[in-house]
């Protein structure tokens, strides 16, 4: 279920001192941040208009030691701090076991640091009184979606990769809380991200043991229309997750099908697209053992 989001390849990095050279030293420091955000920016859109997935896969971890470098010069720009949350959360993909569990906690880490920087009041949802987490995340407006988001999205990559942990698993009300209000906020954010993501929190348990497929059904319809199907990830995540959980053969074909049959490039989804049909390839054939 983990939203697949890649940042793209950086530039030379010696363009930097040598802009920085021509200005005063004062105004170094903020030219240095814009410069890294602009870079993060257009990593993003290279890695996610390519369709070798093996390529971003092998350099990803380059390019986590290069925002990492970046973010010591710059700790507290809000722009880079989401970007190397959500490029270790997409590396997480890639992993699994305790390299995953490292990934996805630095992951939150960062999207929560990022939040918090933005505005102090949203310092520490992780451990304030659930009515005080309410109270605040009832606060966040579009503005504020930037930050808000990827910190859903790494939170759920968290509990995902410390789902053996109870602790972890008791903050999926939080993850669910701060996702509907995005909803209410900007449910087109990311292509319908957040009803994607609900659909998939919705889904982890049958009805009978308190979970509310049917409703994850409607966010991943919703999600679906408001992508208008370009977004191929959310179908295969709704197969995976409601399909196959209330044994829906005919809709777990339907939907893997498509994917497989659909074309893939698309401007700022063909690597997502192209993760999602590899996925689906290997769903469709478990299908007649599954059902």
């Amino acid at each position: 279920m983990r939203y697949l989001n890649f940042m793209a390849s950086f530039p030379k990095r010696s363009l930097i001192p040598v802009l920085c050279a021509l200005l005063t030293l004062g105004s170094c420091a903020s030219v240095t941040s814009s410069i890294t955000a602009g870079l993060a920016d257009d990593l993003a859109a290279s890695i996610m208009n390519s369709n070798d997935i093996d390529t971003v896969r092998e350099g990803i971890p380059a390019y986590l030691i290069m925002i990492d470098s970046f973010l010591r010069g710059s700790p507290d720009d809000e722009n880079l701090l989401v970007a190397a949350s959500t490029l270790n959360g997409a590396f997480s993909n890639f992993t699994d076991g305790d390299r995953a569990r490292l990934l996805t906690e630095k992951s939150l880490h960062l999207a929560a640091q990022a939040i918090c920087v933005y505005d102090d009041d949203y310092c520490g949802l992780q451990s304030m009184a659930f009515e005080d987490f309410q109270q605040v995340v009832d606060g966040i407006d579009s503005d504020a979606m930037f930050v808000a988001y990827p910190l859903g999205v790494a939170w759920t990559g968290w509990i995902q990769t410390h789902s053996d942990d109870w602790n972890a698993v008791a903050q999926l009300s939080r993850v669910k809380y701060l996702m509907n209000h995005l909803i209410v906020v900007d449910e087109y954010w990311e292509m319908g991200g957040p009803h994607l993501y609900m659909g998939g929190l919705e889904t982890v348990l049958p009805a009978s043991m308190g979970g509310r497929p049917e409703l994850g059904r409607e966010h991943f319809e919703r999600a679906i229309e408001i992508a208008r199907g370009d977004y191929l990830m959310t179908k295969v995540v709704y197969a995976e997750q409601y399909a196959k959980l209330t044994f829906d053969k005919a809709l777990y074909d339907r939907l893997l099908t498509e994917v497989i049959s659909a074309d893939p490039e698309v401007e700022g989804m063909t690597l997502t697209n192209t993760l999602a049909q590899r996925r689906a390839r290997e769903l469709l054939a478990e299908s007649d053992d599954y059902f």
